[in-house]
């Protein structure tokens, strides 16, 4: 008796469904990685200064301790144009993390660098 080939079977592969878990990116990010190292040091640096340069009013800023995580991370992992920290910022999970999910423009990012870095 001779038996029929087997069908392949694949794992399910569907783009556009929606995901419920990670419910953050935190889950997917190990304990010891560079990301999370970049963060608690920036965490324990007085910032005061940075926050004195912005003024009130206007339109609603990033907050600096952000923007400054995300530069010493992306420097760290050697990305130093203003368009590929943006880029990454909207497309690595890593940056996604530290950024809080924010996502400023590569204009934001040469701004908060060139006057207040």
């Amino acid at each position: 008796m001779k038996r029929k080939p087997a069908a392949p079977v694949f794992k399910p592969y569907v783009m556009d469904q929606t995901a419920l878990l990670p419910a953050s990116y935190a889950e997917k990010i190990p304990e010891k990685h560079l990301v999370r190292v970049v963060n608690d040091a920036v965490e324990k640096i007085d910032v005061s200064s940075l926050l004195a340069e912005y003024k009130g009013g206007g339109t609603s800023s990033y907050h600096p301790k952000m923007l400054l995580k995300v530069l010493v991370y992306a420097y760290a992992k050697r990305i130093y144009s203003s368009r590929r920290i943006a880029e990454a910022l909207r497309e690595n999970i890593h940056f996604m993390w530290i950024s809080g999910g924010n996502e400023p423009d590569f204009r934001t990012i040469n701004g908060f660098r060139s006057s207040r870095g």
